[in-house]
């Protein structure tokens, strides 16, 4: 069942066929093609709510996969990527797969080492009998090639007004191509930083945006891309040829972690990103969706780095590492802070909304602020906890699901 795989997917924009399996990425070829980062390039083709959505009586699923396993040489082993199955919207089954590749970093030289591993075969069995629908969530942490689906009876993709792009075309074909108007839930396209990705969070199904989805009732396309929420119009042009019912903008960490910008260029290129969605979605419930708490770069400037001292004990943290002020204090400078992206933010959308009664503003403090910190602080001074991203997911529910649309 090599070729239905693509029936299957879902959350994926193209299925690269590799020597040895399937690759799904979440950016297009031709996206991929406008940047030379290679940590955007690793990070959307780690599959962050891309899942296997099947319906089916088979009591045992057989899943074939190629993980590519990234170690860091001296730093604490990274967490193995999990698959999660659920049936029926319930999770059952949580397997990693031993084996694989292994890309070694030595961040001392900025060299890396590949070394081939062995497709690896994930089995889960004791499936309840009887017709279900169920899904099998790949790593939002680690690469995998699919390369074969063995159930044990026959299958049928899920309902879904989801249909991935999966062909191999330079251009995409248009949004109104790729939906399925026969059943499944409203589609929700989200797109931010490593938080929304799943950074320390314990499973593909248990990032936040996983979370919500299933809490109000939505389909998700996550283009959450760690490092990657830029405002590169590559993004934009993707997030409007995609189909969406609901859309959501998280914008703020990367741009101050990377010290990728001024406020002089924030604004307008904010203001593009959203011009560039809406050439896709002109009436589509849009909502801008500003920085969680983030103590270290609150009013602190970027960028950020890995805490030396915190590796040396073993721990990953990281730190604001800002370059001297260019201007003295009473003569900002301009450089972006969480609490300034914040309220450029909420200017933005108020000034903009004036014209376009579906744009929405989220601050990202009712989702985690300084209270949440001082009970569930960052555990590496960055990223949320597993009852962090529950926290999150429980919250940002409840603005999401006023905005989906009845489908009748």
């Amino acid at each position: 069942m090599v070729d239905q795989v693509k029936e299957f997917l879902r959350g994926a924009v193209e299925l690269e066929r590799t020597d040895r399996g399937y690759l799904p990425h979440r950016l297009p070829a031709w996206a991929r093609a406008q940047t030379p980062d290679p940590q955007l390039a690793m990070v959307e083709a780690q599959p962050s709510g891309v899942r296997l959505a099947l319906r089916t009586t088979a009591t045992v699923i057989e899943l074939d996969t190629l993980p590519t396993k990234l170690v860091h040489a001296g730093f604490p082993a990274r967490p193995e990527g999990m698959y999660d199955l659920l049936v029926d919207g319930e999770l059952t089954t949580q397997l990693v797969a031993r084996g694989g590749n292994t890309v070694t970093v030595d961040m001392s030289t900025g060299t890396s080492t590949f070394a081939a591993g062995p497709v690896v075969t994930l089995r889960f069995d004791d499936l309840p009998t009887g017709d279900k629908t169920v899904e099998i969530w790949l790593p939002h942490n680690e690469r995998t090639e699919l390369v074969a689906l063995r159930p044990n009876a026959p299958a049928t993709p899920a309902p879904s007004r989801l249909a991935a792009f999966l062909d191999d075309a330079a251009t995409p074909a248009p949004a109104d191509d790729r939906v399925v108007v026969a059943g499944g839930r409203a589609v929700w396209l989200h797109h931010g930083s490593s938080i929304s990705q799943g950074s320390n969070a314990i499973s593909p199904s248990a990032i936040w945006p996983a979370l919500a989805a299933a809490q109000s009732g939505a389909e998700l396309f996550n283009l959450g891309l760690s490092g990657g929420a830029l405002l590169d119009p590559f993004t934009a042009r993707t997030l409007r040829d995609l189909p969406a019912d609901v859309i959501s903008v998280k914008i703020g960490i990367n741009l101050v972690n990377a010290d990728l910008m001024r406020l002089r260029a924030f604004t307008p290129a904010v203001h593009g990103f959203l011009d560039t969605v809406r050439e896709g979605h002109p009436d589509t419930p849009l909502l801008v969706v500003s920085p969680i708490f983030c103590p270290i770069h609150e009013d602190i400037p970027g960028p950020g780095a890995f805490d030396l001292a915190a590796l040396r004990e073993g721990r990953i943290a990281f730190q604001a590492v800002p370059e001297p002020a260019a201007a003295p204090a009473d003569k900002p400078d301009g450089r972006l802070t969480l609490r300034l992206i914040r309220d450029e933010l909420a200017r933005i959308v108020e000034q903009r909304a004036a014209a376009d009664p579906h744009l929405h503003y989220l601050n990202g403090l009712d989702l985690y602020g300084e209270p949440d910190h001082a009970e569930l602080p960052l555990p590496d001074r960055l990223h949320p906890d597993p009852a962090t991203h529950r926290r999150i997911a429980a919250r940002f529910a409840k603005h999401l699901a006023p905005l989906i649309p009845d489908l009748g």
